[in-house]
């Protein structure tokens, strides 16, 4: 198992920053700096971007124990 541990965490790690780039952004320049078009608009995740956040918070999981484990290996 500890010779496919840095396999797995590769993959997973391509995985999350997929996941990560893929999300929705709401923040701009200008609401970074307290202005802008940020002026209270919620929205909530529906279909493909709650499984593509809940993946992604999966993944994120996954890459972490996956390092846990890979020190507790070693």
């Amino acid at each position: 198992m500890g010779q496919f541990l840095p396999y797995i965490q590769v993959l997973l790690s391509i995985l999350l920053v997929a996941g990560i780039l893929l999300q929705r952004s709401e923040a701009s320049l200008g609401a970074a700096f307290g202005s802008g078009d940020a002026g209270g608009t919620r929205f909530s995740r529906r279909g493909f971007e709650k499984i593509l956040f809940n993946g992604t918070i999966v993944l994120a999981v996954l890459f972490a124990a996956s390092a846990f484990a890979t020190l507790l290996l070693s």
